[in-house]
């Protein structure tokens, strides 16, 4: 089975109410370009109201709490971001695993709550510039990814429907130096086989894999020629309609020749 290729614009901490106006121009542009699945993750305050005027893009969140609720000032579960309109949350984005020391058990403890209440999840992972320089890139993202994942015989039963993994090396988010393409095809291979050694053939097989770190409309046909690269969560170039489009317009292009 062909997936469609899956771009992800990841808002961070961008966006008030003034940028419905932009969301609503990447939905309309989203009906354009069937062949390719167009997604939001803004934040937490824009869920909502992009979910109901969304008629194309899937709208999901930047994080949930692990917990299903409780004494978590200024936290948000996933029944919450469900509740909202959300359809899937990034979880492990280095944002977070730096700045807010969330390690590999908590990640996958997101993971686990989120998949329980119906929620898709974007898995991320990528290394430093000290370990990609060291040579051990790829068994860090392994062992980071394989950790951060809830086990197999927790997974829902249409985990390649349910699960995408984004690898975003960490010294290219926000540098404006993607990874090279033998980089990303290596650590792409990589992480496809892990995914077939966790989940079978067939649902391994299927997974999605997609690239960020400083992914724009100029550099984006080349990381989709890319093996293995099943889409892009684009940062910093996804907060115009313009600029996401330009990007999913060039994953669409295989499939338009």
């Amino acid at each position: 089975m062909t997936r469609r290729p899956y771009i992800v614009g990841n808002w961070k901490m961008h966006g008030t109410r003034a940028m419905l106006s932009e969301a609503r121009a990447i939905d309309r542009a989203a009906q354009r370009h069937m062949k390719v699945e167009v997604a939001l993750a803004p934040p937490f305050t824009l869920i909502h109201p992009i979910h109901r005027e969304a008629e194309q893009i899937a709208v999901g969140a930047q994080d949930c709490h692990q917990a299903e609720g409780g004494a978590f000032t200024g936290d948000i579960s996933a029944t919450m971001i469900a509740d909202a309109g959300a359809k899937f949350v990034i979880l492990g984005h280095s944002e977070r695993r730096q700045g807010h020391a969330e390690g590999d058990e908590i990640v996958r403890a997101k993971a686990q709550s989120a998949l329980a209440v119906g929620l898709r999840i974007i898995m991320c992972c990528g290394e430093s510039a000290e370990t990609r320089e060291s040579g051990k890139a790829v068994a860090f993202v392994k062992r980071q990814l394989k950790a951060s994942l809830p086990p197999a015989d927790e997974m829902p039963a249409d985990v390649a429907e349910r699960l995408t993994i984004a690898y975003e090396p960490i010294w290219a988010i926000g540098t404006g130096t993607a990874a090279t393409t033998d980089d990303i095809a290596e650590m792409h291979s990589a992480i496809r086989a892990l995914l077939i050694e966790l989940f079978g053939d067939e649902q391994g097989a299927e997974v999605r894999i997609i690239y960020g770190g400083s992914v724009k409309p100029e550099n984006a046909a080349e990381i989709f020629a890319v093996p293995d690269v099943g889409g892009a969560l684009v940062g910093g170039a996804s907060l115009t309609a313009d600029s996401l489009m330009g990007i999913a317009l060039a994953a669409s292009e295989p499939f338009d020749g």
